[in-house]
């Protein structure tokens, strides 16, 4: 199982990069959830994934998994603290978002805790530790 994710770990955190994306994009501009700024920054980690992950899937290049990572680890650390907003009273700092869409607010509460930044935390960690099974065989 191990020699799978060393094989097709870029390819599979291109793929949950790309549907992490498409997700984002579909709650925007189909369902029309203005997204809060939490939010954006964690898209801002997240799109470039989709076009740098495709490329060194395409080419089978390991050598950018050290750089992509530390946007996975930084977007993943956002989402979190996203999360712990949503669902920690009082965890936010007042300020952090009190213009537009409050960044507490749940668009979405599948199964009682499955809201938009959860699925953003579960995409970035599933990424890191795909990018992290890839990275173990091959020499840089």
């Amino acid at each position: 199982m191990g020699r799978f994710f060393e094989d097709y770990g870029l390819y599979l955190a291109w793929l949950v990069a790309l549907v992490a994306t498409g997700g984002s994009l579909y709650f925007s501009e189909v369902k029309q959830y203005v997204p809060c700024a939490l939010c954006w920054y964690q898209r801002i980690f997240m799109y470039p994934l989709v076009v740098l992950l495709g490329i060194a899937s395409f080419r089978n290049d390991r050598r950018v998994v050290p750089y992509l990572q530390s946007l996975s680890i930084i977007g993943g650390l956002i989402a979190l603290y996203h999360v712990l907003e949503q669902n920690v009273p009082g965890f936010a700092a007042p300020h952090m978002c009190n213009v537009g869409v409050p960044c507490a607010a749940k668009y979405i509460n599948w199964l009682g805790f499955i809201s938009i930044p959860v699925l953003a935390l579960t995409a970035f960690v599933l990424i890191t530790g795909l990018m992290i099974g890839s990275r173990r065989s091959k020499t840089f």
